[in-house]
């Protein structure tokens, strides 16, 4: 149970990662500033792109799991 939990917590707080990304970069395209822009556009890709390959995998997990403890199931 407490897999799960962590798991999820995990998730959650990849998917507000990624929110912020993406809204860090909407705020990129508002600057004036073209090495600002550069700056804040690079390290909301870098953000996006962590955050979403995290959340990928901790998904990923999850599935795996959730297979393996219904093959378990099944066949006792």
């Amino acid at each position: 149970m407490f897999w799960w939990v962590r798991f999820i917590i995990f998730s959650a707080i990849a998917i507000f990662f990624l929110e912020f990304g993406i809204e860090e970069m909407i705020r990129a395209y508002k600057l004036k500033h073209p090495g600002e822009f550069l700056a804040s556009f690079f390290s909301a890709s870098f953000i996006i792109l962590i955050s979403g390959t995290l959340l990928v995998a901790f998904i990923w997990r999850m599935i795996l799991r959730l297979r393996e403890w219904k093959g378990d199931k099944g066949s006792g």
